[in-house]
């Protein structure tokens, strides 16, 4: 295989990673490759890419009533189960990138 298709391929795998939901040591498990080979193409895929904003994908989002002292606060849950609460007003891009990485 030629180097600009073995790096194709590679981005294809990167990219799956991303979409997948699991761990970085989940994905390689699974796909029978080496984790330090997975990382260096999913580090090399974004930073060609510039920007993890666009890594960044819709969660299940769950709303109710909270009570009037709350209504000041943003409280994410993630797949996983953690909560994290922020102010209103905190930066949304914030908001997706720390969301995005605690759901890896």
């Amino acid at each position: 295989m030629s180097k600009p298709e073995e790096k194709q391929e590679w981005f294809r795998v990167a990219e799956a990673f991303e979409a997948s939901g699991l761990t970085q040591k989940e994905f390689a498990a699974r796909r029978g490759v080496r984790l330090s080979t997975l990382q260096s193409w999913v580090y090399r895929r974004r930073r060609q890419r510039g920007s993890q904003a666009e890594s960044v994908r819709p969660l299940p989002v769950e709303v109710s009533m909270a009570p009037a002292a709350a209504e000041s606060v943003l409280e994410v849950v993630t797949a996983s189960g953690a909560r994290v609460r922020f102010s209103v007003g905190t930066d949304v891009e914030y908001v997706a990138r720390l969301v995005a990485e605690l759901g890896r």
